[in-house]
């Protein structure tokens, strides 16, 4: 099994996730993270992390997300590794309680 960071990353991209991940699975896109289930070994340890609850257990993606399990198998072959901190994007904030935001996102961005 692996992780998945699903729709409440876009457009925040907080990155506290990435410091604690044992064996950096994460990938950075211009307006989100995904994970590599490739390199995902299960741990755990970034979804406490997380302070908008994008991340889940592969079982337990949300019915309405379950698309996100595929995006983040594809795009994280493309994007490259985030292994540090960093800040959130510049409006994070505005965007933390918004839904269904993957179609804000530019066509480039998802391919």
């Amino acid at each position: 099994m692996t992780f998945v960071v699903t729709d409440s990353c876009i457009r925040c991209k907080y990155t506290d996730c990435v410091e604690v991940c044992p064996v950096d699975c994460f990938r950075e896109g211009k307006y989100f993270l995904v994970i590599d289930p490739d390199e995902c070994i299960d741990c755990n340890l970034c979804v406490p992390e997380c302070p908008v609850d994008a991340i889940h257990a592969e079982d337990d993606v949300p019915e309405d997300q379950k698309h996100f399990t595929e995006l983040n198998a594809t795009l994280s072959k493309k994007l490259p590794s985030i292994t540090a901190k960093k800040d959130p994007l510049p409006d994070a904030e505005k965007w933390e309680k918004e839904k269904n935001k993957l179609g804000t996102l530019p066509p480039e961005e998802l391919e």
